[in-house]
């Protein structure tokens, strides 16, 4: 916990799983003196006023910005642009202005244009997450051990992209630095290619016709089922993240077809040297991410077993409002 809060008000615009993760952890540390909250839906205002996440939750994103120094868009990346034109007229001089998107190009094309030159506009954005979405899902230590990468302009007060940095590091992430453009790259290979293989391995068993829906549940292999967890996530975001980050991810897309068309060659050749090298390759990059504590080495990526239950998170799929 700081000894003196970082911030005065921290605005949040959305509430889901990011956006009430940070609102809990900039509680726990102390980083902030107040925390106003908005969302969309009724529902999920109403949900994160009962949750006592924020001190105030207000229903329009206007009211929300009014007097903080720190504004977090946590929004599908498709909205930002509205909102930074909706809040404009409304951001206090000299607040700082962020978001949590995982693309960050079309954030910088989208919002800068709406935004005031007295408020410092310095994108970001959270490596952290789990397929859960909504109020209910968020927890404070989301973002430990995590990395939240900056994006700032050329022309950002480097004072402000510190002050930023700190509010991170407060909440328990690494933090690095980089150009949009570098991170569209990056995030296209480690995240959104990921996503868009799950989503078409998900969808082509369950389209199978030699196999019913019944057996690809029943029988999910430890592969397929880690498939499905990142299937499950939130297809809003997802959708404006493949549409916002095209080009990287069809470059890296262009790449993944090459690679897989290698692979179907050796298989069809009997090339088993191939094979073997390339999976021992892979292999050495798992073992780095657990190497540098970005997962666990625990059996079965740490999962509970049934002679070890788990809590699970109360309304996994608050966000369905269902």
């Amino acid at each position: 916990m700081t000894d003196k809060p970082l911030f005065n008000r921290l605005a949040l615009i959305g509430t889901g799983l990011i956006g009430s993760s940070i609102a809990r952890a900039a509680r726990a540390q102390g980083v902030v003196r107040e925390i106003v909250a908005t969302a969309r839906s009724t529902v999920t205002r109403k949900r994160v006023t009962e949750l006592q996440i924020a001190d105030k939750v207000v229903d329009n994103n206007a009211a929300a910005v009014e007097g903080a120094d720190l504004v977090i868009v946590c929004i599908p990346v498709g909205a930002c642009g509205l909102v930074a034109k909706e809040i404009g007229p409304h951001l206090a001089a000299g607040a700082i202005v962020s978001d949590v998107g995982s693309v960050k190009g079309s954030v910088l094309r989208d919002m800068a244009p709406h935004l005031p030159k007295t408020v410092h506009f310095i994108p970001a954005h959270p490596v952290a997450g789990t397929e859960h979405s909504g109020p209910d899902a968020g927890f404070a230590e989301l973002f430990v051990n995590r990395w939240c990468i900056l994006t700032p302009p050329p022309d950002a007060d480097k004072a402000a992209v510190e002050k930023l940095a700190a509010f991170w590091r407060a909440l328990g992430a690494n933090v690095e630095t980089m150009s949009a453009e570098h991170h569209d790259l990056v995030l296209a290979v480690t995240s959104h290619l990921p996503h868009l293989i799950a989503y078409t391995i998900v969808g082509t068993a369950d389209e199978l016709a030699a196999v019913t829906r019944s057996e690809v549940l029943k029988f999910s292999a430890g592969g397929f089922r880690d498939f499905t967890r990142i299937a499950a996530s939130d297809p809003t975001m997802w959708r404006d993240v493949f549409l916002a980050n095209k080009d990287a991810v069809l470059e890296m897309l262009g790449r993944f077809n090459e690679d897989v068309s290698a692979l179907t060659r050796a298989i069809r050749s009997g090339d088993g040297k191939t094979l073997f090298d390339h999976f021992s390759r892979t292999r050495e990059i798992r073992r780095g991410i657990v190497n540098i504590g970005q997962d666990s080495a625990t059996a079965d990526f740490g999962r509970a077993h049934p002679n070890l239950p788990g809590d699970p998170l109360p309304r996994p799929y608050a966000s369905d409002e269902k």
